[in-house]
């Protein structure tokens, strides 16, 4: 797990291609003495796994899945991303609960300057924007930062000089592609009430036309809303 507070803007060494994979050499921050084989790095917000590792340098792995969801196909050697270390349990929970598991990408529709802050506008597609909430937490690139405006089609963020500056938003101009992490509470919450729980005795036993069915079922406060007391409580939710 990470909180999207960026430890460290790093430099891509070398990009070693295969049919539908990639490993990515990483310059090694000072800040990252400790980093041990099979630690996981959070490169520009994607969860990746240190394999070999020197003094200089660590190299990650990435699938083809990886590659088609986030924008690390497209990076190059010496592309500056941000770095993040998993979240130590002694450590300061600084900005807020990040997976590294990328839900896809946006782009950069709109830079604008305010003061001394810059808002920066991102256009997505349906998929992401449905779990975008005004004053909720989202990671771009990584980062953690406050949704501050939302329309049906775009999202802004307003950010501070610190953040600009120690990080590689600096370097972002409009029309670029931004990785994409929603808040993972409202997934998890819409995938509990939309699909049956896991102690139901008939799950095992149901069909896969029935999944199918399940997995579009109306969304909570919609009409025909599945939502009833006893699925609160069977879930948790003591009533």
């Amino acid at each position: 797990m990470f909180t999207g507070i960026i430890e460290a803007v790093g430099t891509l060494e070398r990009v070693q291609r295969a049919r539908a994979s990639s490993a990515l050499t990483l310059e090694r921050p000072r800040c990252f003495d400790d980093l041990r084989l099979g630690d996981s790095v959070a490169v520009d917000g994607v969860c990746l796994t240190v394999a070999r590792l020197d003094a200089q340098s660590f190299c990650a792995d990435v699938m083809h899945e990886t590659l088609e969801r986030s924008t690390l196909g497209g990076l190059r050697r010496g592309s500056r991303v941000n770095l993040e270390r998993a979240l130590p349990v002694t450590g300061r929970f600084g900005g807020h609960i990040v997976s590294g598991h990328i839900d896809g990408c946006g782009t950069l529709a709109r830079i604008e300057q305010d003061d001394n802050a810059h808002w920066y506008t991102v256009e997505a597609d349906g998929g992401i924007l449905r779990y975008v909430v005004l004053k909720g937490s989202i990671a771009l690139d990584g980062i953690s930062l406050t949704v501050a405006q939302l329309t049906p089609r775009s999202f802004s963020v307003s950010i501070i000089p610190h953040t600009s500056e120690e990080t590689t938003l600096s370097t972002k101009r409009v029309g670029d592609t931004v990785n994409i992490e929603n808040d993972v509470l409202g997934k998890y919450v819409e995938r509990l009430l939309t699909y049956p729980h896991s102690s139901d005795k008939q799950y095992g036993a149901r069909s896969t036309a029935h999944a199918a069915a399940d997995t579009t079922a109306s969304p909570a406060g919609s009409s025909g809303s599945r939502i009833t007391a006893e699925l609160l409580v069977r879930n948790g939710f003591g009533i």
